[in-house]
């Protein structure tokens, strides 16, 4: 369960990675099969440990509990993470679900106490510390998400690490630490080329250096991704890809972005800022 940041939607509702519904219904049937054996096995001797029939439980309720967070279902999410809390009432993922439970409820004191509660039983979990940092960044403690975010991204064993460093780069440009961001953005893209966000703030970070060459290389490499993901342009990049094109004096491209952000975007401040671009470029 991974939360991006994002400066266009809030945190809370930012992209998350969570087990399909249908895994949902196996573990369930896993848990029926579980306590079904136990039952049996209480009237037998030998071959059965308890003790790993247990773990397996807390881990089948744990993602029963994240699979209906998915689906926004807070009355289950808790109610496996209750059932969860009777195997391990001081384990950092439920700790760290809670989190996300009561940063969805807008329980600010409550989810900021879980998560580091959270992180106080286990340091090490850079999935709790990721999210901790989301939830900072959506309640606007750019600092404080910054350095949480600098440890997650010391985790080379960490699967999401190419997010984080994203997420790094996000807080570094909330911070005005642009050559820190950029730095991040370029680490992200490193580890995991399709990167969209990365490789849009990049190609914006270029072109206001004036590198419009390495500017148009990352632009490229976002426009690839957006048709790869099958997803359409918001009005910053559409904006972007303006600017891109009137600086390599493709006047005609830029326009022609000009009119998908006035037919998608046509109250947006990027429109206001492209007719007002072309109204300067006309008089020169």
């Amino acid at each position: 369960m991974i939360l991006r940041l994002s400066e266009e939607t809030p945190v809370t509702d930012a992209r998350l990675v969570f087990p399909v519904a249908a895994r949902i219904i196996r573990v369930f049937v896993c848990l029926c099969l579980i306590f079904g054996l136990t039952a049996c096995v209480t009237e037998t001797t030998g071959g059965f440990n308890a003790e790993v029939s247990d773990e397996q439980a807390l881990r089948d309720y744990i993602q029963l509990a994240t699979g209906y967070l998915e689906q926004n279902d807070l009355a289950n999410t808790k109610r496996h993470l209750d059932n969860a809390a009777r195997y391990d009432r001081n384990n950092s993922e439920i700790l760290a679900i809670w989190g996300l439970v009561y940063s969805r409820e807008g329980e600010e004191a409550l989810a900021d106490e879980s998560f580091r509660r959270a992180l106080r039983i286990n340091s090490a979990n850079s999935q709790a510390r990721n999210n901790y940092a989301a939830f900072l960044f959506a309640n606007g403690r750019y600092e404080d998400a910054y350095e949480q975010l600098q440890r997650v991204v010391q985790d080379t064993e960490y699967p999401a690490r190419p997010q984080a460093f994203e997420n790094l780069g996000l807080a570094g440009l909330r911070l005005d630490r642009i050559e820190d961001a950029e730095s991040a953005f370029s680490r992200a893209l490193q580890l995991n080329s399709n990167l969209l966000r990365s490789s849009l703030e990049l190609a914006n970070l270029n072109l206001d250096k004036n590198d419009v060459l390495q500017a148009r290389a990352y632009y490229r490499n976002f426009l690839t991704l957006l048709q790869l993901y099958n997803t359409g342009q918001n009005a910053r990049s559409l904006w972007i890809g303006i600017r891109l094109e009137s600086a390599m004096g493709n006047i005609e491209n830029a326009n022609r972005y000009g009119a998908l952000l006035e037919s998608a975007f046509p109250n947006s401040p990027e429109y206001i800022a492209y007719t007002s671009l072309m109204e300067t470029l006309e008089n020169e």
